[in-house]
């Protein structure tokens, strides 16, 4: 075997110690990827954990500079542009203030923390007892978030009040709790308890002596510090804090991967929300209503009995009955397959009033993924768009394309460690579009669903630049969004309060669909009658979550 080129070695010697760095900084991340020596920690987030880490990204960002990238390898070079844009959104985050926002409208930085026993194993002593010794150091990492909610209100960094409103529920609940066996870290522990009985005192000295305490003190720390401070009246985008523009573009570039502006992305917004209002009227025609104007027909449809399901388990159940069809038809549509498998369950209740329709959640190797169905207010749960959300979050989604990259030996283990959301939310939004093709739209007025959560990520783009850049107002959000899709208004309302609360996220679905849709056609017209659906998918998965510039760069048509 010959050695490596001089480039190659000297960029995998700089990535692997980033990624080594990276598993010992983040314990969840190791336990993520199947490593065990840090099972019994959490990440710090004081003010000086911050710092060396903006320090130490910028130190690598440099390093990876000075490297002449265009001398690797193939896979290297994607692998370098993946490095380069996790740097730089870590340091814009670090140095713009984005990390010292942890609460948004959809998620805390506590949201999940009754989940960690997913990650890791539970089935030996020593493995409990890591796991108990990381529900201590969660106290910690509560009480490290005092310091930096500070740091951000001294920064201006802090959410409008209409987004905070309620969100310390989870908070509040926990902190209410007396014993051990009233909250949900208890639960999965039931059982590896049983097995061994001797860690029952160190499991209750945990939750009671270190994890309730440090909630009771979170809860007062933000009702009496941290909420008063909340960013009153209509100005309610970034561009309102302290170096807001900055602050949103670089937000802009980050989640879109693309060297985008605010006003290019808001432009090519109202291009897509026009040309999707005229595929939205045929569809209207379609299903017998020529009658009505489409806002006031698609407010009809939001409470149309027919639409609305009856109980928690039966919108459940026709959520799994949407996936075993789509996998009745994947082969016809991808040649690689995954092998983990995903269940259907509700999203938890502990959070579920203020969460979005549906949650993919990825799981660790030998664990099925899940996804998650909000059966909250079901009401607002309807089925028109149930078709559409499920392509997206499950199959052939959110679930095929992170199944496939988990199980791509051939990935760099860091690759699996970012999001690049304009990609992977790119890539599920091409889902819903696909499922035409496949036939899982079995009604124009799923069609018409699908043709809604599309118009749905069109205005994104217009809003959420709206809200950021140019100083919409709630209200304004609400109303652009409410004439345009047939959302439910307890939808719209959360909707606008994420996009509020978690500046750029929302751009990343349709920039990300209309450059793969983009490519694929280019695909189609370079290669004709040669040109095979089933091979562009397969290569296009393979490369795994990158910028969309190295899909062009990379996804060249092949005879």
């Amino acid at each position: 075997m010959t050695a490596p080129l001089e480039p190659d070695h000297a960029f995998e010697t700089l990535l692997n110690a980033e990624w080594h760095w990276r598993l010992r900084e983040f314990p969840r991340l190791a336990t993520l990827n199947g490593l065990t020596e840090h099972n019994h920690r959490m990440e710090r987030m004081d003010a000086e954990s911050r710092a060396r880490r903006l320090a130490h990204w910028r130190q690598v960002r440099a390093q990876l500079d000075a490297l002449d990238t265009t001398q690797l390898s193939a896979p290297n070079r994607v692998n370098a542009a993946v490095l380069a844009h996790q740097l730089d959104t870590q340091i814009d985050e670090h140095a713009l203030g984005g990390v010292l926002m942890p609460i948004d409208a959809d998620q805390a930085f506590y949201s999940y923390l009754p989940e960690l026993w997913r990650d890791q194993p539970l089935d030996h002593a020593e493995q409990v007892e890591a796991y108990l010794l990381r529900l201590q150091a969660v106290a910690v990492y509560l009480d490290d978030h005092h310091s930096l909610l500070e740091d951000g209100l001294r920064a201006g960094r802090v959410q409008p009040a209409l987004v905070l409103a309620g969100r310390e529920g989870p908070v509040r609940r926990m902190a209410a709790c007396a014993r051990a066996e009233e909250t949900p870290f208890w639960t999965p522990l039931t059982e590896p308890l049983r097995r061994h009985p001797h860690l029952a005192a160190l499991a209750r000295e945990a939750i009671e002596g270190h994890l309730l305490p440090a909630y009771r003190r979170l809860l007062q720390f933000l009702e009496t510090r941290y909420w008063p401070a909340a960013r009153s009246g209509p100005a309610v985008g970034a561009s309102a804090m302290p170096e807001g523009d900055a602050f949103y573009a670089a937000r802009v570039r980050n989640f879109s991967t693309l060297p985008l502006t605010p006003h290019q992305v808001h432009e090519l917004g109202r291009t897509e929300v026009e040309r999707i209002r005229h595929d939205m009227a045929t569809l209207q025609v379609a299903c017998g209503e020529a009658g009505p104007s489409l806002p006031s027909f698609l407010r009809a449809l939001q409470v149309d009995p027919r639409f609305i399901p009856t109980s928690g388990e039966a919108l459940l159940n026709a959520a799994s009955g949407i996936c075993k069809r789509v996998d009745a038809v994947l082969p016809r549509f991808f040649g690689h397959l995954p092998r983990q498998p995903f269940g259907v369950e509700p999203v938890p209740e502990s959070f579920a009033p203020h969460y979005t329709a549906g949650r993919y959640l990825a799981a660790p190797k030998g664990q099925a993924a899940l996804y998650w169905v909000n059966t909250h207010n079901l009401a607002s749960r309807s089925l028109l768009q149930l078709p559409a959300l499920t392509l997206h979050e499950a199959v052939p989604g959110h679930h095929l394309q992170f199944a496939l990259e988990l199980e791509n030996e051939s990935l760099h283990p860091f690759r699996r460690a970012g999001d690049l959301s304009a990609h992977s939310e790119g890539w599920a939004l091409y889902a819903e579009y696909l499922g035409r093709e496949m036939g899982i739209y079995r009604s124009p007025f799923e069609e018409l669903g699908r043709a809604s959560y599309e118009m749905w990520r069109a205005c994104r783009l217009v809003i959420d630049t709206g809200l950021h850049a140019l100083g919409w107002t709630r209200e304004q959000a609400q109303a652009f969004l409410r004439d345009h899709t047939a959302l439910s208004e307890h939808e719209v309302r959360t909707e606008v309060d994420r996009y509020i609360g978690w500046p750029g996220q929302a751009l990343s679905y349709k920039l990300g669909e209309v450059h793969i849709r983009r490519l694929r056609a280019e695909h189609e017209a370079a290669l004709g009658t040669r040109f095979s659906l089933r091979d562009f998918h397969d290569r296009l998965l393979a490369l795994g979550t990158v910028p969309l510039g190295c899909l062009a760069a990379e996804l060249k048509p092949q005879p």
